[in-house]
């Protein structure tokens, strides 16, 4: 599994912006500059991030893009899906079934709860954590972000499911 190089630059665009503050705005070549990124991609992104709503445009001399909304209420899971989608949704296995018209696997399938449990555990991530929370420097995120992964793990493991053999040694 890969995050797309749209999700990756959109969500960089996004946090320069929220760099900024809730009044900021920066202009296409601006963005572009500072993410060392070509301004026809910047401008690719802005569109889709406008037209999700977590941006808006504004004309004139101050011109450029802004937030949409305080970045404490840009969901990270709903940007990302909106950047390039979810990693597994339920019409996976419509549209890989190989060279038959459906998949030999439709009634009885041990990967399709493989990739819906993977998607539940990216999604309990992503939906707790804000363009807000990215502000943090990579030391301070790293933390937070541990502390999460440690929340969960305990949660896993209360649900009856084995701890990490690797946590162990």
């Amino acid at each position: 599994m890969k995050f797309s190089s749209q999700e990756e630059y959109g969500l960089r665009c996004l946090v320069r912006l929220a760099r900024g503050g809730a009044d900021a705005s920066l202009t296409i070549p601006e963005i572009s500059e500072a993410e060392g990124l070509s301004m026809p991609y910047v401008a690719k992104l802005m569109r889709i991030l406008r037209r999700s709503g977590f941006v808006t445009s504004v004309r004139g001399q101050a011109g450029g893009y802004r937030l949409g909304r305080p970045a404490e209420r840009i969901v990270m899971g709903d940007l990302l899906a909106a950047l390039g989608g979810r990693l597994y949704e339920p019409e996976f296995c419509r549209h890989h079934t190989g060279s038959e018209r459906s998949c030999l696997h439709t009634t009885d399938c041990s990967i399709r709860p493989v990739w819906r449990t993977v998607q539940l555990a990216v999604d309990q991530v992503l939906n707790k954590m804000t363009v807000n929370d990215l502000l943090r420097d990579e030391q301070a995120m790293t933390s937070w972000t541990s502390n999460m992964v440690k929340v969960a793990e305990v949660g896993t493991q209360a649900a009856g499911f084995p701890a990490d053999a690797s946590a162990e040694t």
